[in-house]
């Protein structure tokens, strides 16, 4: 880091305690950390009497600079010391925020603006991909082309949000003469309307448009087969009600149009500043020392409540471990039902079951939304309370993945999990009509039980923390004995029913709960992926066979430093410089 010490006064005003000050604000005259003095353009030496017209102070990944006015300045003394190497994430922090009602309303506005784009959008895409199937049905009924031809020799472009840039500059341009002459255009619905996308800033527009060529591409990719995981469906519309309310606004990052005004004021482009409900003092240290640069900003509702979701680049060190961490060495975690996850040193994480707290209230609720009539006033009210209720049980299961992946996280230095299937384990069990299934009641709720634990959420959480914080996460093949097996013989039991909650070896006659049994095997898998010795449980891929001696090979690159190891060959070197204005 870079301490500069001044000893003379600019005016009336000691520099020396301006100058030395670790957090950055916006007074003139603060120095945040990692900035190093420049004396016209060059580093100044040691013994070297240097005579310039001001100091200035740069930042090591900004071009800004703090300049501040000395005639003559003497090094007395300089150090150099390798600073810790940086990394730059990409995150997103979200805030509540607490808008006024005329301020809700514009929110609500804004979003169904968006909504309107996303389903314009979709609409013209689905009109050019049934272009398409005609010209391919005639193209094989006049041209006797087989359907195969005709697909790959037709082609009919689709519209993207690029496309759209004129006719939204037009539409737009339209509704303002309107609406300066008072003027009402027609809707879609056969009736006249007042003027509004004007009113509207272009960039949530732009971005509904962007998301609508998002889900077209990924129903073509899941089609096509490149795109991994689950199949997507043909693109809908969004219907209002239904859809969630949100809009994204992105900014240039020179102009800075998305920021904190204060600590408790967020202010969006064309919206205005609009109340934060707790506070941002993190992001606001961050966003004053350089660490923190905002990309744009994501509004939406959930239940009674709007959030702000800010996506960031931040610049972080990078991960190393703690002696705190290496001493605690490795975790098994198993998550389940009766539990939320046992871990390896004999711990139980008890599991609050939220979705069973709130049932009683929630079943009362949707009896009384049965019997009242539609469009009535109770009936809306109704609603509210039933969507208030789900909202605070899902940030309550929230909080508490949170909660548990943090402690996780910040004691351990290798956490092991399993790689569950959850769509496979709360899949229904009501089988066909000719096949029917067995115990559908009891494994309804089995279903509801897992969902309620997160387990999929958890493991997302796991997923980016461990990269942020230098841990490391390995991930358990899911067919992997480790409820059957005994954690210290090693014997495998042929069956072992979910009722039975001990296990009990038959081979060296341990007795311990299933669950902590289960998370020690984990971890001794878990402890084999550091090594050489690595297995197809750690990575979730056969060890790769030697390649031969003829064929070129790259040198190896470890997923991180071992423990003690030197800081990485590119890390940035700063200058301890002690300067004295003469």
């Amino acid at each position: 880091m870079t301490e500069v010490l001044l000893s003379a006064f600019e005016g009336d005003r000691p520099v020396k305690r301006l100058l030395t000050k670790r957090r950055h604000d916006s007074r003139a005259g603060s120095l945040p950390r990692m900035w190093w003095p420049v004396v016209d353009g060059l580093r100044p030496d040691v013994g070297c009497l240097w005579s310039a017209k001001a100091i200035e102070f740069r930042f090591a990944s900004a071009s800004t600079a703090l300049v501040v006015a000395a005639p003559r300045v003497y090094i007395h003394s300089m150090s150099v010391q390798a600073a810790m190497a940086t990394t730059i994430i990409h995150r997103a922090y979200r805030l509540t925020l607490d808008p006024t009602p005329q301020q809700a309303r514009k929110l609500s506005q804004w979003a169904g603006a968006a909504r309107a784009m996303y389903n314009h959008a979709i609409a013209a895409k689905q009109a050019s991909h049934r272009r398409w199937l005609q010209e391919v049905a005639f193209a094989t009924y006049e041209q006797e082309l087989t359907e195969e031809q005709a697909r790959k020799s037709i082609k009919v472009p689709i519209p993207t949000a690029y496309g759209f840039n004129a006719w939204l500059t037009e539409t737009r341009n339209t509704h303002h003469d309107a609406a300066e002459k008072g003027l009402l255009l027609p809707g879609r619905d056969g009736r006249e309307h007042d003027p509004w996308m004007h009113e509207v800033n272009r960039s949530a527009l732009v971005s509904a448009m962007r998301h609508a060529d998002d889900a077209w591409t990924n129903w073509i990719d899941s089609l096509t087969g490149t795109r991994a995981g689950r199949k997507i469906g043909y693109p809908r519309f969004k219907k209002r009600g239904v859809a969630r309310d949100s809009f994204t606004i992105t900014h240039d990052r020179k102009s800075l149009g998305i920021r904190l005004a204060t600590t408790r004021r967020l202010r969006i482009p064309t919206f205005g500043e609009i109340r934060i409900h707790d506070h941002a003092n993190r992001l606001h240290r961050k966003l004053h020392t350089g660490t923190v640069e905002v990309t744009s900003v994501t509004v939406s509702r959930h239940g009674p409540r709007w959030y702000a979701s800010l996506t960031v680049e931040e610049t972080i060190p990078t991960p190393r471990l703690s002696k705190r961490k290496r001493a605690a060495g490795v975790i098994g975690v198993d998550l389940g039902v009766k539990v939320a996850a046992a871990l390896s040193n004999g711990e139980l994480v008890p599991n609050p079951r939220f979705k069973a707290s709130h049932a009683k209230k929630l079943a009362r609720l949707q009896k009384a939304l049965t019997k009242s009539q539609k469009g009535s006033r109770n009936r809306a009210q109704i609603v509210q309370k039933i969507g208030r209720l789900t909202h605070l049980e899902a940030r309550q299961r929230e909080g508490h993945a949170h909660n548990v992946a943090n402690r996780l996280v910040h004691t351990w230095a290798i956490i092991g999990i399993e790689d569950l299937n959850v769509a496979g384990m709360t899949r229904s069990s009501r089988g066909t009509i000719e096949k029917p299934g067995k115990n559908v009641r009891a494994k309804a709720g089995l279903n509801r039980s897992i969902l309620d634990v997160a387990p999929a959420q958890i493991r997302h959480l796991l997923d980016y923390k461990t990269a942020w914080s230098g841990t490391q996460l390995v991930v358990i093949d899911r067919w992997a004995p480790t409820s059957k097996k005994c954690s210290t013989c090693g014997a495998v039991k042929a069956k072992l029913t979910l009722a039975e909650r001990t296990f009990e070896c038959e081979a060296c006659g341990l007795v311990l709960d299933r669950d902590i049994n289960a998370a020690r095997n984990i971890a001794a898998l878990a402890a084999v992926a550091p090594s050489t010795e690595e297995t197809q449980n750690a990575r979730r891929a056969a060890p790769r066979k030697p390649v031969s001696s003829t064929v070129k090979q790259r040198t190896a690159m470890k997923r991180e430093d071992p423990p003690g190891s030197s800081p990485p060959s590119n890390g940035r070197t700063f200058h301890t410089v002690l300067v004295q204005v003469i």
